[in-house]
């Protein structure tokens, strides 16, 4: 029988354990790298625009040990990290807000649209892909949206309880009303006060730029369920609703979000990284 020296087994042990660490840290290590090509990409924006630039970027990211993904939306930490931004920025420093969101907390949204709307400098809010909910709550309060030609915002009606307040309420008002069991009533009320509530913070925020009127006829159209929560307003619909939006996209905000992958995994999408633009070959095939 064939002995192994226990020098080499130790050696083998040792590497066997480097190995596994290597394994185990290596998302960490590249979260690292990611997070600090963020920071670089993040003040030459800055440096460029004259701006504070502020990321509110919710998506699945490898962000623990072992690699697993996180949800994210809007909650009360990000509305203290924006508002603890926006107070390290002299008033005469405009703020440029990136938004890529599902939504999330109303309470949270809230603030966050208030402090940049009674912001005495230009606030623009970028959406690259979609800001929808609270994030669409956000993007009314800036001096203006820029979206790319097939982002979207969302309606910003209120949900209770996982259902939309505007369909509580249509569900109470087609029953008598001793049909109608006390959770239901209870929740009718919320949903009530809930939409009114919604509905004066868009008419506050948007007053200033399209008049009174205005801004009460926009507040109807996406806090009282006209559409469904998840409907898509792209950048089209928005002008058409009479959004002030712009939609021509810096490259700079979607080479930005390219360094927010989601978590590693075999891709559904692949395509060579690059710009693609015509070659000289193709230029005079076609002439």
């Amino acid at each position: 029988m064939m002995l192994i020296p226990p020098a080499t087994l130790f050696a083998a042990f040792d590497w066997t354990w480097l190995l596994i660490a290597f394994v185990l840290l290596q998302p960490m290590l590249r979260q690292r790298m990611i997070a600090y090509a963020r920071q670089r990409k993040l003040s030459d924006f800055e440096q460029h625009r004259g701006s504070r630039a502020i990321l509110l970027v919710h998506r699945q990211e490898t962000m623990s040990l072992f690699g697993f993904p996180l949800l994210k939306y809007i909650d009360i930490n990000d509305s203290e990290e924006v508002l603890r931004a926006i107070h390290m920025t002299d008033p005469s420093v405009p703020i440029d807000l990136i938004i890529h969101s599902p939504g999330g907390l109303v309470l949270a949204a809230t603030q966050i649209a208030r402090a940049i709307h009674r912001w005495p400098g230009k606030v623009t809010v970028f959406v690259p892909h979609y800001a929808m909910s609270g994030g669409t709550l956000i993007a009314l309060a800036a001096d203006k949206i820029v979206m790319t030609e097939h982002a979207v915002l969302g309606p910003v009606d209120p949900q209770i309880q996982n259902y939309p307040a505007a369909s509580i309420l249509e569900a109470v008002r087609r029953k008598a009303i001793n049909d109608v069991d006390d959770t239901t009533l209870i929740l009718a009320d919320v949903a009530q006060k809930a939409i009114s509530q919604v509905r004066a913070l868009v008419v506050e925020v948007l007053t200033e730029r399209h008049g009174e009127e205005r801004a009460r006829e926009l507040a109807s159209i996406l806090a009282e369920g006209t559409w469904t929560h998840d409907f898509p307003i792209h950048c089209d619909d928005a002008r058409r609703i009479g959004l002030d939006v712009d939609c021509q996209m810096p490259e700079e905000v979607m080479q930005l979000m390219a360094l927010f992958p989601q978590p590693t995994r075999q891709p559904n999408v692949e395509y060579t990284p690059e710009r693609r633009v015509p070659r000289a070959r193709d230029r005079s095939a076609r002439d």
